[in-house]
């Protein structure tokens, strides 16, 4: 019966096929763009979160924050010192390393070749931390790093530029006038999440940044790693407590500095990533609202055309249900066959999109099926009306029409 249901309402597809393709169209562009926008969300979720993770190993970020003046103006809070660093070293044990960080933007010259790139004064806990070793020659000495000495290390895209394939260790590089020795390149890391180039950088003794270009003691922030990553929360709160302490913040007072870890940006990331992908895919999704309306006028349009043969159904004995089965199971296979096609559509162009943006593609079967499911349903809702309205023609007053 419901076979026999299929074949017939196949047939009539078959025979209209431009009207059945012209109606099934807000029903593919809806389930394209709703898969595409996932899987492409799915795709920039993966890719953020890997990225986050490549920041280093257990990775924690400290860096100041506001603090309320006696007027009530928000300012920003007291900076850093390298002691900080030092007695987070010292007394918190569950923090495996720990470096202190001034940030500047400079100017690298080497001969007739200059690039604008960003010098990170720091200490050899940079590496560790950020889980990013030197590849070619060597780290800073304790001796280099007390005494502030002009040596540096740089990033590998910041090497191409100035050298090329020749090996850049022990020229010299004036940065911001100062000439500085090149004693290490770190490893490539390639672009961020965001699309800036993480080697076009260089890394010189903290001493040195501090007395000869940024002029102060400040430190702009601090990494830090856990020891692993179960102890990850506990090294937090530690920190938490031991900065309170000698930033002599009282008990009712808001922390003035924040902090931050990997769990907690990759969490943000994904969030905010899935509300747009949410946004985007709730857009989208009205097109399948509008495909339901037009496959609902078109089956409304052939129960008028139709309406002799199915008086004449009705007249030989067909039942009620037999013919609303049959307009119901047509308006499924109209619906369903846009699902299938535009599943088809949406994945070819996340996989175009991805390739392009150069992110992951996540397939998820769970987004597909629940895609064809709705489609179906879609079929089932609005193609209900139109069968009701069959299956209750009057078989006398159908035979008459023409």
């Amino acid at each position: 019966m419901i076979w026999s249901a299929v074949r017939l309402a196949w047939r009539e597809i078959t025979n209209n096929i431009m009207r059945s393709a012209l109606t099934v169209l807000g029903i593919v562009i809806g389930v394209a763009a709703v898969i595409a926008m996932v899987t492409l969300g799915g795709g920039a979720t993966a890719y953020i979160s890997r990225e986050i993770s490549g920041l280093g190993s257990n990775l924690i970020i400290i860096f100041p924050g506001t603090q309320t003046a006696s007027a009530g103006e928000v300012v920003p809070a007291e900076p850093f010192r390298p002691e900080d660093a030092e007695a987070i070293r010292a007394e918190v044990p569950s923090v495996d390393a720990v470096a202190a960080v001034v940030s500047r933007t400079v100017q690298a010259v080497h001969g007739s070749t200059n690039r604008r790139t960003t010098i990170n004064g720091t200490d050899n806990g940079y590496q560790q931390v950020r889980d990013w070793p030197v590849v070619e020659g060597r780290t800073f000495s304790d001796a280099e790093l007390r005494s502030g000495r002009a040596v540096c290390l740089m990033g590998a895209s910041l090497r191409e530029d100035l050298f090329g394939p020749q090996s850049p260790l022990g020229e010299t590089v004036r940065i911001s006038n100062i000439p500085c020795e090149i004693i290490g390149v770190m490893e490539e890391k390639g672009p961020s999440a965001f699309g800036s180039d993480q080697d076009n950088f260089v890394l010189a003794p903290l001493e040195l940044v501090q007395r000869r270009i940024s002029g102060s003691r400040d430190v702009d922030y601090m990494f830090a790693s856990a020891r692993t990553e179960a102890l990850r929360g506990r090294a937090i709160t530690e920190i938490r407590v031991l900065l309170r302490e000698r930033r002599n913040l009282r008990v009712e007072q808001e922390d003035d500095f924040i902090v931050r870890d990997q769990k907690e940006m990759a969490e943000f990331a994904e969030s905010t990533i899935g509300v747009l992908t949410g946004f985007l895919s709730a857009i989208a999704a009205i097109s399948l609202l509008v495909g339901g309306i037009g496959i609902m006028n078109i089956m409304l349009v052939s129960v008028t055309e139709r309406t002799r043969e199915i008086g004449i159904r009705l007249a030989i004995g067909a039942l009620e249900r037999n013919v609303l089965m049959q307009f119901l199971i047509e308006a499924m296979l109209l619906s369903m066959l846009g699902g299938a096609v535009g599943i088809a559509l949406g994945l070819g162009l996340a996989a175009l999109a991805a390739q392009a943006l150069n992110l992951p593609f996540v397939f998820d079967i769970g987004i597909v099926g629940l895609a064809f499911g709705f489609s179906a349903l879609v079929g089932i809702l609005f193609g209900y009306f139109p069968a009701r309205r069959a299956a209750r023609l009057d078989p006398i007053e159908a035979l008459r029409y023409e």
